[in-house]
Parts: structure tokens; sequence; C-alpha cells
């Protein structure tokens, strides 16, 4: 259990879990949080999320540092955590990770060691209520198309051309960025920013995780869930040494490219790699990020030597991608999931004469 939340309290995904599950539990803490955050996004002041209902803009805005905070949080009394509210926290969670502006002042302020400190005891119930927090890849997977059931194409990974446009995309867009962009990582300019191949066949260990726990989601209220099989040579990644590794083994230089990006995000001048995926994909069939890699990972930097370093950006938790062609659509039918607008719940809609 101490290694899960030493695991979990050392990425920024993981703390904000943290953060959104008390804040959901506690009035004054989500309040403190709320008017805190708010000054310390950058620029102060422009958070998104607002209270339902509330008058803050003609408010004097009351104000908190963050061992008032942290204090706040300590003083929460909680022995167990309800995993539907763990199940609202973490998809809050995934939906607002930033790579390509800085962290949001809830991301800033989950970091404070103070608070970091006082969340800890937070963590402990998280973990306990998150039985998948470490599954490695399962047989059974999931991919979506965000398009009804009428309209969603065939699966048509062709991994290998894939890889290779990519590949050589990336090699383009580094050149042309090393002579057209500035090497200020102050410069006003942005791009690229992933660190995985966008088109690869993704796919997800639950209906549910494909669903709701989705990167900066563009508000979509219609999907078809498609049912895939694959075998095959894994590779698990479940922390951040994972990640260098595999950098390290297999390295492709983009410090032209994503410069900017995610200098805002990290505050690290410096050089960077990711993985040369047509070079991984010569050892490897697919490779699956883990719940627990995701959450102690991703949107922060992760140093490879004294010169090098690298993000996992782009990748949602229990998600695995396909180098080669060994996953298939399954012989189950699609389904058509819905959900109502400004609500993160997805069900599954019934298609006339289905059984």
């Amino acid at each position: 259990m101490t290694d899960l939340v030493d695991a979990l309290m050392r990425g920024p995904r993981g703390r904000r879990l943290c953060l959104e599950y008390v804040m959901r539990t506690d009035e004054s803490v989500r309040s403190a949080v709320f008017w805190l955050g708010r000054q310390q996004d950058a620029p102060p002041g422009v958070q998104r999320r607002r209270f339902v209902g509330d008058d803050s803009a003609h408010q004097e805005p009351p104000t908190y540092t963050s061992e008032e905070v942290a204090a706040l949080i300590d003083g929460v009394m909680l022995a167990t955590a309800r995993e539907d509210i763990v199940r609202e926290a973490l998809q809050t969670t995934v939906d607002l990770a930033r790579y390509w502006q800085e962290p949001d002042g809830e991301d800033v302020l989950a970091a404070h060691p103070a608070v970091r400190d006082a969340l800890r005891h937070v963590a402990e119930l998280v973990v306990a209520a998150i039985p998948d927090l470490t599954a490695t890849r399962t047989t059974v997977q999931w991919a979506v198309d965000w398009r009804p059931l009428s309209d969603a194409a065939p699966l048509e990974p062709k991994p290998a051309a894939v890889l290779a446009e990519w590949t050589r995309d990336q090699r383009e867009d580094e050149a042309r960025s090393a002579r057209e962009r500035p090497a200020n990582p102050h410069a006003n300019w942005s791009g690229t920013w992933w660190s995985v191949p966008q088109r690869l066949l993704t796919t997800r260990g639950s209906v549910l995780d494909a669903l709701e726990l989705v990167e900066d989601s563009l508000g979509w209220e219609v999907a078809t869930i498609i049912p895939v099989r694959g075998a095959g040579r894994t590779l698990e990644i479940t922390s951040p040494e994972d990640w260098a590794d595999l950098c390290r083994h297999y390295p492709m230089e983009i410090t032209a490219s994503r410069r900017h990006d995610w200098f805002r995000v990290t505050r690290r001048d410096g050089r960077w790699l990711i993985p040369d995926w047509q070079r991984v994909a010569e050892r490897w069939d697919a490779v699956h990020l883990t719940t627990l890699g995701y959450l102690s990972a991703a949107t922060q930097f992760i140093e490879l030597d004294a010169e090098y370093g690298s993000v996992i950006a782009g990748w949602a938790p229990d998600s695995t991608i396909w180098l080669t062609d060994v996953a298939r659509e399954w012989n189950e039918p699609r389904e058509e999931w819905t959900r109502p607008r400004n609500d993160w719940r997805w069900s599954h809609t019934p298609q006339p004469g289905a059984r």
C-alpha cells in the first residue's frame, strides 16, 4: 500500500485526483481551493471551473495560503473513499490534463509541500478504492469512435503505414522547427505536443474508461464502442522509470518541436526525447500505460539523463497503443453510447431490433 501511495503522490495527476476527491467531500476545502487556485493560475483568475450558481464576480474574494488549505484538508475526517466520488474525481483529473500551457492553479496547489503532505491520507483511501490501479493489459479491449453507430467507420489500423508516416512527419517537423522557431523557450510558440502517435489503434480495458477518462474532452455526446482483441508482446509502462527506459533504448529527439509547449508545462529548458515508435514496433506489438503509470508520470518532467528529459503527453490511463497488426475487431456487436449534455456519465443506447 505504501508504495502505491508514494507512486500516486509523485505525479501531478495523482495529486490532483486526491485534491479533487477531498474537494468533493468537504465544502470548506472546495471553497478554499477554488479561491487560492484562481490566484495561482497562469494568468491568475482564469480557472475554468466555477461554482454552480455562485456570485463570486460580485464578492471581494477571500484569501487563503497553501498552509491554510493543508490544514483544512488535515481536518477532513475520512474513513473510506466512495468509489463513485473517486470516479468523478478521476474523470475531472484526466480531462484537465495540460501539455501545451502552464499547469492550472489547482495542480500548482496540489504540488505545494504542505498540501502534498496533507493529501497523503486521502491518497491511502483513493488507492484502496481503485482496484485496477496497477492492472496490466487485459485480453478484452475496447476502441471508441466518436460518431453514432450508423456513421462509425471500420477499424483500419495499418500500423506499419501509420508509423512510417508518423516517423517521417516527426523528423520533418523537428527539422522545420529547428530552422523556424526561436531557441528561447519563453517565446510565444506552440505546435505538436503529443509523445505517442495519435492515429494508431488505441484501446482501453473497459468501456467506461474509454468514454469517461479522456484528456481535454471535446464534449462528445454520442460514441460507438468497438470490441477488440489482440495478442502479442506487450510492454507495460507502470512508472516514470519505465517510460525513461523506453526513451533511452529507442530515442527520437524532438527538442525544437516540443521546446516551447513542454517548457510551459514543466518549466524545464533543455533537450527532449520521445520513443521512436517505429523502432519500438520491431520488438513490441503493443505498449500499455497502466492507470498508476499515468497518475504517477503524466504531465511532468521525466529525467532521462543530465542532458535529456521527456514527457508522457496525450496518452490516457489504462490505454494500449497497437504497434503491429495483431489486434482485430471482435465478433461481438458494436454499441452506441450517449450522455446528456454537461454530464460526464455515459449509458448504452439499445438499438431497434437488438436483443
